[in-house]
């Protein structure tokens, strides 16, 4: 059967717009702009590439940006005090602490250092209990990028067997909550699951998140499903694939996204989309 690609740019650019047109409007009636701080610890080089991606995504859209980049040293009292003082700047809406820490440093207490209210990434146990509750104020950006797309593409979620493979806190357990708020049926699977084969074969939708190249194959996925990938994994030969196969995977499919291109361009459009959200919150 023929498939329809997800164009994960396309979708983001028509968003981006929408961010554009917002953040001149506050501008113009509030004399405001949304500030994204993006704060980095140590040499990480994919760290420094997707921060410097995110500085231009603001650029684009007029969102103000600082960065922050620390030494591999810098220890967690003087990242607290950063994000303390970063927590009390009215300038900065949302504050990005990009990971992974280095190992000194306590993530979880990072995380929960920063203010609910800028909490951009909806990392903070606050804002993943609203979401749990079906009231969310920020959510992660990933999994929400995931439901934009589904809405742009006007794919009914109701009912539909839904299966998100993988349970991480950032794209995982968020993005089965998501599913379950638009009414389908959601499992979640993971390493420890039994009958992985057989359970994606019945979903209608496959969420895949596990950070393994080429996982899901074509014998896993029945004819007509809808494929979410979101892994972004590097093969020997230097080229990105993501955890489906998508070449022998693709026919199988009525939609299916595409790495690089599909999910990926979402995570920072949602990232800008809620830095936005942030200041329009903080002035209604």
């Amino acid at each position: 059967m023929s498939f329809e690609l997800i164009d994960g740019k396309h979708v983001s650019n028509s968003i981006r717009e929408e961010i554009k047109e917002r953040v001149s409007n506050l501008l113009n009636e509030h004399s405001r702009v949304p500030g994204l701080a993006a704060v980095l610890v140590g040499d990480n080089a994919a760290s420094e590439i997707y921060v410097r991606n995110k500085r231009k995504a603001c650029e684009n859209v007029g969102i103000y940006s600082e960065e922050y980049k620390l030494p591999e040293e810098t220890t967690q009292d003087e990242l607290l005090n950063l994000i303390d003082d970063l927590n009390r700047n009215d300038k900065i809406n949302g504050i990005l602490v990009q990971l992974p820490l280095p190992n000194h440093i306590d993530e979880s207490l990072i995380l929960k250092a920063v203010s609910p209210q800028k909490d951009v990434d909806g990392f903070h146990p606050v804002n993943a209990g609203l979401l749990f509750q079906g009231e969310p104020k920020f959510i992660a950006c990933t999994p929400h990028g995931i439901i934009k797309m589904f809405e742009f593409y006007n794919i009914d979620l109701q009912g539909k067997n839904a299966v998100v493979l993988g349970r991480s806190n950032i794209v995982g357990k968020p993005a089965s909550i998501l599913l379950l708020q638009k009414n389908a049926t959601v499992t979640i699977c993971h390493s420890r699951t039994k009958d992985l084969e057989g359970i994606l074969k019945e979903a209608d939708i496959i969420v895949a998140a596990i950070g393994r190249a080429h996982f899901v194959t074509k014998k896993m996925v029945k004819k007509g499903c809808i494929v979410i990938d979101v892994g972004i994994n590097r093969l020997d030969n230097g080229k990105l694939a993501g955890d489906v196969d998508f070449e022998n995977v693709k026919d199988l499919c009525s939609y299916i996204t595409p790495v690089p291109g599909g999910v990926g361009p979402m995570t920072i459009t949602m990232l800008l989309w809620n830095t936005m959200v942030s200041l329009e919150n903080s002035i209604s």
